[in-house]
C-alpha cells in the first residue's frame, strides 16, 4: 500500500470549546501568532485554511482526496493549532483528550484506510504518560504528534524520561511536528514562520534528543520528524565536529550522524536533491511518504514527487509504503 505519513485533522468543535473556558489565554495567543506570522500571512492561512476545510473536516472528501492522490492509507494527526502550549493543566489534559476522542472518532468512519495519532500536552510533563496511555491503549491510535518545544520544555529536559519510557514500551509512535517558532518576530514577514521557522525547529528538537542521549536510553523510541527533519540532516557534519571537539557536546554516547539513522523522516522537503540527501544521510529504510495534507505547503502529488526524484525502484516502493507499513504493521493499531 501508499501510505502518507504525514496528513492533517481540523477539529473546529474543539477550538471554540478552548476559546471559551479560556478566553484571555487564547487571546494571547492569538496575538502571539500575529507577531510571529504578521497579518499578510496570516490572512493568506485563512483564505487557504477556508478553501481546504471539506478536506479538513469531513472524512468523504479526505477519502477522495487520497484517492486522487494514489494514497491507499493515512496517519492522521491534528492540526498543529490544537497543540495550546499556553493552556494550564486542567484545560490542557482535556484538550488532549478530547482531541484523542476527536482524531479516533475520524479515523474509526474509515479504519481499513486511516490510523489516527493522538495529542498530549508536552508543557505539563507530569501528565504525559497518561494522556499517552489514553491515545494509545484507550483510544486505538497509533501514538502521538508532539511539537519542537512548549514554554520551558525542551525534548531533552529530564522530565520527559518517563514518556520517552512508556512510548518506547507501546511502541507508539511519536510524530514531531513544531508549531511556531523561538525566533519570533525575526520571522514575521515573506512567511518566514514556516518556510524557515518550521525547519529550524525541527533542527533544534532533533539535536535536544540527539545530544541529551534520549536515543541511547531509549533505542526503541519511534520518532517520526516532520518536514524531512528540517535542516539538521543536511548539515549534521556541524553537530558530529562539536560532538568531536567541545566536551559539554559528548552526553550522547555516538556521534550525531549516528542517530539520523534511528529517526524516520517524512518526505515533505520539496527538493529532489534534498530527498536524495535525505535517504542517503539517514538510510532509505528510515524515509516515508509524507504530504502535510491538505495544507498548501505541503505536497500536492506526494507520490509523483517521490517517484520523479530518480530512486531505484525498491526505494521508491520503501519510502511509498513498505517503511511506514514496518513501522505500523495494518491491524497492529486499530
Amino acid at each position: 500500500m501508499t501510505t502518507d505519513v504525514h496528513a492533517h485533522l481540523l477539529l473546529p468543535a474543539l477550538h471554540a470549546a478552548v476559546e471559551a473556558r479560556d478566553p484571555g489565554g487564547a487571546a494571547e495567543a492569538a496575538a502571539l501568532e500575529r507577531r510571529r506570522n504578521g497579518v499578510p500571512s496570516l490572512e493568506a492561512s485563512g483564505r487557504m485554511i477556508g478553501e481546504r476545510f471539506a478536506r479538513l473536516t469531513d472524512l468523504g472528501a479526505r477519502l477522495a482526496a487520497m484517492d486522487d492522490q494514489g494514497v491507499d492509507r493515512q496517519w492522521v494527526s491534528a492540526s498543529p493549532n490544537h497543540f495550546y502550549p499556553w493552556a494550564d493543566e486542567a484545560l490542557a489534559v482535556w484538550i488532549a483528550s478530547e482531541a484523542n476522542r476527536l482524531v479516533a472518532e475520524h479515523v474509526r468512519g474509515a479504519s481499513d484506510r486511516l490510523v489516527g495519532l493522538g495529542l498530549v500536552p508536552l508543557q505539563h510533563p507530569s501528565r504525559l504518560v497518561e494522556l499517552l496511555d489514553d491515545a494509545v491503549l484507550a483510544r486505538g491510535l497509533a501514538g502521538v504528534e508532539i511539537s519542537s518545544f512548549a514554554g520551558d520544555v525542551e525534548l531533552s529536559d529530564a522530565r520527559l524520561e518517563p514518556f520517552w519510557a512508556r512510548a518506547d514500551e507501546l511502541r507508539a509512535v511519536v510524530f514531531l511536528h513544531p508549531f511556531g517558532c523561538s525566533l519570533d518576530e525575526r520571522l514575521d514577514r515573506f512567511y518566514l514562520s514556516n518556510t524557515v521557522g518550521q525547519p529550524a525547529e525541527n533542527a533544534v528538537a532533533l539535536s535536544h534528543l540527539i545530544f541529551a542521549g534520549v536515543l541511547d536510553r531509549h533505542p526503541g523510541l519511534r520518532v517520526v520528524a516532520a518536514h524531512g527533519g528540517g535542516y539538521l540532516p543536511t548539515v549534521i557534519g556541524r553537530s558530529d565536529r562539536a560532538w568531536r571537539v567541545r566536551p559539554e557536546a559528548r552526553q550522547c554516547a555516538e556521534t550525531p550522524s549516528d542517530y539520523l539513522s534511528k529517526i524516520w523522516y517524512d518526505t515533505v522537503v520539496h527538493d529532489e536533491r534534498t530527498l536524495r540527501a535525505l535517504i542517503e544521510v539517514a538510510g532509505a529504510s528510515r524515509v516515508l511518504l509524507g504530504s502535510d495534507f491538505p495544507f498548501d505547503m505541503g505536497l500536492e502529488d506526494p507520490v509523483g514527487f517521490v517517484r520523479s526524484a530518480g530512486l531505484p525502484d525498491d526505494v521508491v516502493r520503501a519510502v511509498l509504503g513498505g517503511n511506514a507499513d514496518a513501522l505500523v504493521p495494518a491491524g497492529e493499531f486499530s
